[in-house]
């Protein structure tokens, strides 16, 4: 149906290479996320695929077949923007059978796949109104049982929530979630926000420079990043990394996983700072723990460590994460977790 398979693929504007030699597959059936810094070249991935953007190099897959010089159309794809793209002047149910149209299916065969369709997003009752008397849901909703009604093996979706306020993207989450249940097709989701990825996704492709840096399930990249750079993006707060010896070998722990107290702590280890800043976030409190050329954060339930008191900080062994001088995990698994590519 719907996996996808970059093989080699460079991508360059100009003398600016913003993919080299990338290797990646998408499993059909997965809701994989593409998640990176701004210019990292997820969008580009995402575009390519959807044949907006032909790669400099290499080969390009969807379902096993070879699509690299194919047109847009013939990619048996459907993408969802950030800005909606929907057509104001037209209603909800013209929206949703607009590519119907052009391909001219006919008129009782429209108006049962775009009833199905609405009935499946919530928008069977909003069939007649017009974009305008929408709230930014819905408006995301319309765009979504556009791309549906074509019946697609795979859905592209660039940053489709980044216009909505934060209560309407948690709830859009939770519905894009259960959609991808419910339909079984290939999801590719493109955004920035590491929260977002960690919640929606069943596998995470994290990039930076063009280039992969891990691909894993999120947990498997959270609880086991294969490199300092993963280590600092996933997380809120991202895990804490400092030195730990003249050789280069770092040490790194979740901020969830330190304890603190005034008294001194055993641990694997430890360290003496002072609290800077106490952020209260319902059930945790964030501190900020400043101890000479280090700040930890650390995640606690005990909200009543006061700021500018001295406290020890401790870790238990099974809760560290190595890095050597590379910045690569030491001892990282490979099947679960790559470092980035060479």
């Amino acid at each position: 149906m719907g996996s996808i398979e970059f093989k080699g693929v460079t991508k360059r504007f100009g003398e600016n290479t913003v993919i080299g030699d990338l290797d990646l597959t998408i499993e059909d059936g997965s809701f994989t996320v593409l998640v990176g810094p701004s210019g990292c070249g997820k969008t580009t991935l995402l575009r390519m695929i959807a044949g907006l953007d032909t790669q400099t190099h290499g080969q390009l897959l969807i379902d096993g077949k070879d699509v690299t010089h194919a047109r847009p159309g013939d990619r048996d794809i459907a993408m969802v923007f950030q800005n909606y793209a929907i057509y104001p002047t037209m209603s909800v149910r013209g929206n949703i059978e607009f590519g119907l149209k052009n391909n001219k299916v006919s008129r009782d065969d429209r108006r049962q796949l775009v009833e199905s369709i609405s009935k499946t997003v919530g928008l069977f009752d909003y069939l007649d109104r017009k974009p305008s008397t929408l709230s930014g849901g819905q408006r995301q909703r319309v765009a979504l049982a556009r791309a549906m009604v074509k019946k697609p093996g795979v859905f592209l979706m660039d940053e489709p929530l980044s216009n909505l306020d934060a209560k309407l993207r948690f709830q859009m989450r939770v519905e894009l979630i259960e959609l991808h249940k419910m339909l079984g097709t290939t999801f590719v989701y493109v955004t920035h926000d590491q929260g977002e990825a960690m919640s929606m996704a069943d596998t995470i492709v994290l990039m930076n420079g063009g280039k992969i840096q891990q691909m894993a399930p999120p947990e498997v990249m959270y609880r086991q990043p294969a490199n300092v750079f993963t280590a600092e993006f996933m997380g809120i707060p991202p895990m804490n990394v400092t030195r730990a010896g003249a050789d280069g070998i770092r040490v790194g722990f979740r901020p969830e996983n330190a304890r603190l107290s005034y008294a001194p702590l055993d641990g694997a280890f430890t360290a003496e700072g002072r609290i800077v800043t106490r952020e209260m976030l319902g059930s945790e409190t964030v501190y900020q723990v400043r101890g000479g050329d280090d700040v930890f954060m650390v995640k606690s339930a005990d909200s009543g460590i006061d700021v500018d008191r001295d406290v020890y900080l401790a870790v238990a062994g099974e809760h560290l994460v190595r890095f050597g001088a590379d910045g690569v995990r030491i001892d990282a698994p490979v099947t679960e977790a790559r470092p980035a590519h060479a």
